[in-house]
């Protein structure tokens, strides 16, 4: 997957030349109609407005993960009217660190996309740089477009996957949640508290510095040493639902450790199931 960023004062003089299309991804985990009502009021020009649980998840319910990824055939519907153009740049953000706007950038690329980039310091960057601002309007819908999706299934996992290869020493699982939803010493948004057995933690925020990503140099070092020697291709990604996992996926294709998977359903999906086994650590 080709990973990408694109500074605010880049995004702009591109905004201006009508070569991008630019996705606003903000959303809150807490407060579900925040991030619509954030982009009604601020957003980038010319900006659409993309919700992951209306856009960016299947149906959710009882028996599914928080956001579980949408069938091909729906997502395919959902791309068709995002009103994308072959000769323009995607470019997603959210309020800042990237974690939602990352959601998107797997997705599109998951369905065979390339040319998607991640505004690097989201909105606060662009608002921190005085860049110009619009109300969003949210019921504009682009007339659909006849897109025809090359999905690349293996780049993520079920938890059939994930549960078959828990004692290969040829398989890490890297967990993007907080270091104390990691650990199992506290749970907020899932009904069960700990992680899958043998994951290590790596708090998405690490990727980055000031608001902004941390150079590519800086993050294959800090990666590398996360992963002692475990290729790239076998990590699999994992968090509470599968949306920050996106970014440290992201952080790795960035930096060129190319070739890790996402699981999809993360730990919502992994405690559905209350024969599989759960890991809490201690400090």
């Amino acid at each position: 997957m080709k990973a990408s960023l694109i500074s605010a004062k880049e995004l702009h003089r591109r905004n201006l030349d009508g070569s991008v299309q630019i996705f606003d991804c903000r959303f809150a985990l807490n407060d579900s109609n925040a991030g619509r009502a954030a982009f009604k009021g601020r957003s980038i020009p010319g900006a659409k407005y993309i919700d992951l649980e209306e856009d960016l998840s299947g149906k959710i319910g009882a028996d599914t993960a928080r956001h579980p990824l949408p069938s091909p055939d729906m997502w395919l519907k959902k791309v068709s009217h995002l009103g994308l153009s072959s000769n323009k740049l995607i470019v997603a953000y959210d309020a800042g660190h990237g974690m939602f706007a990352a959601r998107l950038w797997w997705m599109l690329s998951w369905a065979g996309l390339e040319d998607i980039c991640l505004l690097d310091g989201g909105f606060a960057e662009w608002i921190r740089l005085g860049l110009p601002v619009e109300t969003g309007d949210d019921s504009v819908v682009a007339e659909p477009t006849e897109f025809v999706g090359l999905f690349d299934h293996g780049r993520y996992v079920d938890a059939d996957y994930v549960l078959a290869h828990l004692n290969s020493e040829k398989t890490l699982i890297v967990d993007a949640r907080e270091p104390e939803r990691y650990r199992g010493e506290k749970e907020s948004l899932d009904k069960k508290a700990g992680c899958i057995p043998g994951a290590i933690n790596r708090h998405f925020v690490k990727n980055l510095s000031g608001g902004l990503f941390k150079p590519p140099d800086q993050l294959e070092t800090e990666f590398k040493h996360l992963i002692e020697g475990v290729q790239s291709s076998r990590v699999i990604h994992s968090c509470g639902s599968g949306v920050t996992a996106c970014h440290n996926l992201f952080a790795m294709e960035y930096c060129g450790l190319e070739g890790s998977r996402l699981y999809a359903g993360s730990w919502s999906d992994w405690i559905l199931d209350s024969s599989r086994p759960i890991q809490t650590v201690t400090i």
